[in-house]
């Protein structure tokens, strides 16, 4: 991996966590939350790459400790945050992980972080989303009830949190603003990394198919994977083992 020029630590801090922090580690582990996500919903599965890797989870603004900040409703503001607040982790090889929306940041991340920083991630693993070709424009973030459906429909909240009104109060701008910046979103598709890249999806997704899944082939010059696991949008609950260890011998497999 290429030597970058980093930025300060405060930037550093601000959007990615280190619940474990392990800076022996050999390699990094970015994760990239889902649309209306948020870094604690990633805790278990971060933790399972810690036999060999130190695991960073984005938080975007808007949620969480950082529920007083503005949203970010543009793809290439935020995918430029955060590819320059990363540099200072590029001291080792990283791995990008995205699932849903995470998915599509940490491309253009990783396609930003190529181009103009001149470093070269160690793998971007795109889940639970089309490859840029299947991307599927649209309006749900216009309609409150609709977002709030869309909560029900792929399984993320608890049914319990989904009839409270604080809670939806709360949830509903950072909901809205995600499926915004999304749904606006229009990827290069002439794009291609020089990394190597790897998809994963649930064989029940009602977002994505296998197919449109194992299209994200067609944006790396370099080595490509694909797994299809048992369960819906959001397999990877209950299975966190086998997907960090499929992750980290993908990216073992990659760099040998």
């Amino acid at each position: 991996m290429n030597t970058a020029t980093t930025t300060g630590s405060s930037s550093y801090d601000t959007w990615f966590r280190r619940y474990w922090p392990r800076p022996g580690a050999r390699r990094r582990i970015v994760v990239f939350p889902h649309g209306g996500g948020s870094a604690s919903f990633y805790r278990t599965l971060a933790k399972r790459v810690l036999a060999t890797a130190e695991p960073l989870i984005v938080q975007y603004p808007g949620r969480e400790d950082r529920l007083e900040e503005p949203h970010i409703t543009d793809m290439a503001e935020l995918a430029r945050r955060i590819s320059d607040a990363i540099l200072p982790a590029l001291d080792r090889d990283v791995v990008l992980f995205g699932h849903s929306m995470g998915a599509a940041v940490a491309h253009e991340v990783a396609l930003r972080l190529e181009t103009v920083h001149g470093v070269r991630p160690a793998m971007l693993c795109a889940s639970g989303r089309p490859a840029p070709r299947h991307h599927k424009p649209g309006s749900k973030h216009l309609d409150d009830q609709t977002l709030w459906d869309e909560l029900s429909r792929l399984g993320a909240t608890p049914s319990l949190l989904l009839g409270n009104a604080q809670v939806r109060r709360v949830v509903l701008p950072t909901l809205r603003a995600d499926y915004r910046l999304v749904e606006r979103y229009r990827p290069r598709l002439d794009a291609v990394l020089s990394c190597p890249v790897a998809a994963c999806v649930g064989d029940r997704d009602p977002e994505v198919t296998p197919e449109e899944s194992e299209a994200w082939a067609e944006t790396s010059r370099s080595g490509f994977s694909f797994r299809l696991f048992q369960g819906d949008h959001f397999y990877f609950r209950g299975q966190e083992d086998d997907l960090a260890t499929w992750l980290l011998s993908t990216a073992d497999r990659e760099a040998a």
